[in-house]
């Protein structure tokens, strides 16, 4: 007797994912609840269990975009079916004599055990060599029984050229000039990507977003983390890192300023009296935010082990939905990749956004006098249906302030 492992329900706004890999193979034993696939959603990337042990069949290839409640796969009782044997294997003992006799004369492909699914490329697989031209009896499947995987077919189109290439003896002078290559590589927009698309587009036709700038003097703060850093790091087991400073000063500021805080919802204003702060995080899959919950009544060190617990999932592709939905306002921080200005986009619904940026050495005046200090261009992007010029730039002189006089942080003036 087999089941069914259908798409199950992973959120109330999906209705389909994406199958990004197969964890077991076709025909091997899986045991319960043991993860045999990921699923991947234009939110975040699931596990698909066994609801029984048995056998794996495969129904749905690596690529293939299923609805909730499409079927993946089946488990069959009892254990992992034997792999097809060779010819060699399931002749009579006179024919396999008859074979080894002759072994000469048969083909290599013969004696490797073929099956019919060997050189049979996955639906994945077969769309990527037909789009790049490549014939895939040129490819060595990896797959179970030789099939050609979504990887093999990757891996073919990268090596391509070399397969290809003329010999340099007969080679034409005109083909030797050339330098480089002029490959073209056609992929399949993630469902992450294509939300993300289409969110930042929305953003910038439904919003009259702005973006005031401002500096700030980060000697302060970096003087303060080169005296405690150490004892903070033996005490809460964590580094004292920017992420925790900037945190705690929106936080401050939001109060001061609670229309930075709000949100547009039809004809009406939805004030919040705490912060969630999202917090930008470059994944390998793309861009997410997960989010501080009630960050106004964190420390310091707790900021900075949830920054780095959320982090961690990012960069695992762990995060779940309810991880990433939600948040009152957003830092990003290009200032990782050595961005010394930008102007970022809002993270509808919310109304605001504080993007950080690189650190730089740079002459300044203070007290009449010129000086280098390690300065840092501040940016809120805010929607003008909501935020006044007289909010924003105020919030971000109040957040200024808090970063450049670090004491405020803790006394709460």
């Amino acid at each position: 007797m087999s089941i069914e492992i259908k798409v199950p329900p992973v959120g109330e706004s999906i209705t389909e994912v994406v199958l990004s890999r197969w964890v077991k193979n076709d025909g091997e034993a899986v045991e319960m609840d043991e993860v045999i696939a990921e699923l991947e959603s234009d939110k975040a990337t699931f596990e698909l269990t066994a609801e029984q042990a048995g056998t794996l069949r495969t129904v749905a290839a690596e690529g293939d975009t299923l609805a909730i409640g499409a079927v993946v796969c089946k488990i069959e009782n009892g254990g992992a079916a034997e792999a097809p044997k060779s010819k060699e294997a399931v002749a009579p003992e006179a024919e396999k004599a008859a074979v080894a006799a002759d072994k000469t004369a048969v083909p290599v492909a013969e004696k490797s055990g073929e099956t019919y699914a060997t050189g049979t490329p996955s639906p994945s697989a077969g769309k990527i060599l037909a789009e790049k031209g490549i014939d895939a009896g040129a490819v060595k499947g990896t797959g179970v029984d030789g099939r050609i995987t979504k990887e093999d077919a990757v891996n073919a189109e990268k090596s391509q050229p070399k397969a290809a290439a003329v010999p340099a003896a007969k080679a034409a002078p005109a083909v030797e000039a050339v330098a480089g290559s002029r490959n073209e590589r056609r992929e399949k927009m993630s469902p992450l990507r294509k939300t993300v698309a289409k969110r930042l587009v929305a953003v910038r036709n439904e919003t009259a977003m702005l973006t005031t700038f401002n500096e700030v003097n980060m000697k302060p703060i970096m003087d303060l983390r080169g005296k405690y850093k150490d004892q903070f790091k033996e005490k809460y087991g964590v580094g004292l890192g920017f992420m925790s400073f900037f945190t705690k000063a929106v936080c401050e500021a939001l109060k001061d300023f609670p229309a930075v805080n709000a949100r547009i919802d039809g004809e009406s204003v939805i004030f919040n009296d705490f912060a969630d702060i999202s917090i930008a995080v470059s994944a390998p899959k793309g861009l997410v935010v997960p989010i501080i919950r009630n960050a106004e009544s964190m420390s310091l060190a707790q900021i900075e082990k949830t920054v780095i617990e959320l982090a961690t999932k990012a960069r695992d592709s762990k995060l779940t939905i309810e991880e990433m939905t939600g948040g009152t306002f957003t830092i990003t921080n290009g200032g990782v990749f050595g961005s010394m200005m930008s102007t970022p986009i809002i993270n509808a619904p919310q109304s605001a956004i504080l993007g950080m940026h690189n650190i730089i050495e740079r002459p300044v005046a203070e007290k009449g006098e010129v000086v280098i200090r390690p300065m840092m261009y501040l940016a809120l992007s805010y929607d003008h249906r909501i935020i006044d010029g007289r909010e924003s730039v105020g919030f971000l002189v109040r957040v200024k302030q808090l970063l450049e006089d670090p004491a405020r942080l803790l006394l709460g003036v």
